[in-house]
């Protein structure tokens, strides 16, 4: 059940709001002083505290409300204190909530505001915990995904990006073919890394060939070889990418950009492991595990008459989707931060919220120039977001004439906040009470 715990030395006050929360199905812990409120706190679980900022008859000052409170915090940092005092200068109540104090309220209060604040403070702690929770099963299997196969230094938390690489190294002992799609920069030959070095070819070589940047005459001699005097310039016979592979890996990157006389070669090499050199009528045999990637659609190319079906279905018995980043934003910071780990700059608070509000169409790739970048132009060794570069997203429209954002702009901004309530406040332009106040109001639920 959710719990309260009201510290408060006006018994009437305790009493009053016992009867409130109990409307609400919330039980009410009772403690007269600090000393008792935090051994209280010591004994059992509370959902979030309620305390007066004056203890004693004769005193106004908030000393006391000021130490409870960092007494508080120093126990349990997270958890949602609401500020509840009628003299407490307001001076000190902004500097406490500033501190990190969910809310404050004067006496006497307002039932319908004080309801609203507790619900969304007590539903916001619950999904705190529940990611807490999440977070905590995803390190565990990211430990132990760490623990049994070589993953190459990959970084990254979110759970799409660790069921995929727990599926890259599942197929990795399979003898088949495996096809990797995503959007440039977002990681494809990192998988294809941990595809190789977890199969039963890891000993052997690992050899890449970027399609898309060679010359469209020279593609199949870079793939199968070619003898002396094959084309122009050949003065000698040199081996292939298969040849160079062979007992081990070929990872063929933008393979939509393979011209058809290379796709029909590489279909007969996938089949049987058998090519001729450019020029040649010797036969050569390898043993080569393929890897493919693009960013291309092939159901579309194959439509469009511009790859060959069969040779996709033979490239793609397995299949490996990457997201994009902006797919996977519990990614961002912790790759944020691996880039830094060599240098001495660090990410200030301001910095991380512009980061997670990007977009990143550039995936990866971007997100570690954009940290190079504001390396190299940051001040004191703290990365603000102007040395980021980044195209900062404008604040969700409101509606013409009114003085306030309406529903669709406020559910807009939760969701590109992905339920964060003090980032969704901000773009909004409110603080974070005033968007509980509108949520109550809204009827807009699960924001937190």
């Amino acid at each position: 059940m959710r719990t309260i715990l009201v510290i408060d030395d006006n018994p009437s006050v305790v009493t009053a709001l016992e009867v409130l929360f109990s409307l609400r199905d919330i039980r009410t812990l009772r403690a007269a002083t600090p000393h008792e409120g935090l051994a209280m706190l010591d004994d059992g679980r509370v959902d979030l505290v309620v305390q007066d900022m004056n203890f004693q008859a004769d005193t106004t000052s908030g000393e006391e409300g000021i130490a409870l409170f960092r007494a508080i915090r120093e126990r349990q940092p997270d958890l949602p204190v609401i500020l509840l005092t009628a003299w407490t200068h307001l001076e000190t109540a902004i500097e406490l909530v500033k501190a990190g104090a969910a809310d404050y309220l004067g006496k006497p209060w307002d039932d319908n505001k004080l309801l609203a604040s507790v619900e969304n403070l007590l539903e916001l702690g619950e999904s705190t915990r529940e990611v807490s929770k999440l977070r905590g099963e995803r390190r565990a299997n990211r430990n132990a995904l760490h623990r049994r196969f070589d993953l190459r230094g990959i970084v990254f938390a979110s759970g799409v990006m660790e069921r995929l690489v727990e599926l890259a190294c599942q197929v990795a002992r399979a003898d088949a073919p495996v096809l990797i799609t995503g959007p440039n920069g977002s990681g494809k030959e990192r998988i294809a890394e941990i595809v190789h070095y977890n199969s039963a070819v890891k000993g052997g070589p690992f050899v890449q060939v970027n399609c898309g940047a060679l010359p469209t005459d020279l593609i199949e001699a870079e793939l199968f070889g070619a003898e002396a005097g094959a084309y122009t310039g050949a003065n000698k016979a040199r081996e292939g990418r298969f040849e160079a592979a062979d007992g081990g890996t070929l990872l063929l990157d933008e393979i939509g950009n393979l011209p058809p006389a290379g796709q029909m070669k590489l279909l007969r090499v996938l089949e049987t492991g058998q090519f001729e050199r450019l020029g040649s009528s010797k036969t050569r045999q390898v043993k080569v595990r393929v890897i493919s990637a693009t960013n291309a659609d092939l159901n579309q190319m194959i439509h469009q008459g511009r790859f060959r079906e069969d040779l996709f279905y033979r490239l793609n018995v397995i299949e490996l989707n990457l997201p994009p980043l902006a797919a996977r934003p519990d990614d961002i910071l912790p790759l944020a931060e691996s880039f830094l780990a060599s240098g001495p700059a660090g990410l200030s608070d301001a910095a991380r919220a512009a980061m997670l509000a990007h977009n990143w169409p550039g995936n990866v790739r971007e997100l570690k120039n954009a940290i190079q970048r504001a390396s190299l132009l940051c001040r004191d060794n703290t990365i603000q977001p102007d040395d980021l570069g980044l195209v900062m997203r404008a604040p969700a429209a409101r509606a013409a004439g009114d003085a306030e954002p309406d529903r669709a702009a406020i559910e807009a901004a939760l969701a590109r906040a992905r339920g964060v309530i003090s980032q969704a406040a901000a773009e909004l332009g409110l603080s974070r009470q005033a968007l509980y106040r509108r949520l109550e109001k809204l009827g807009i639920s699960n924001a937190a």
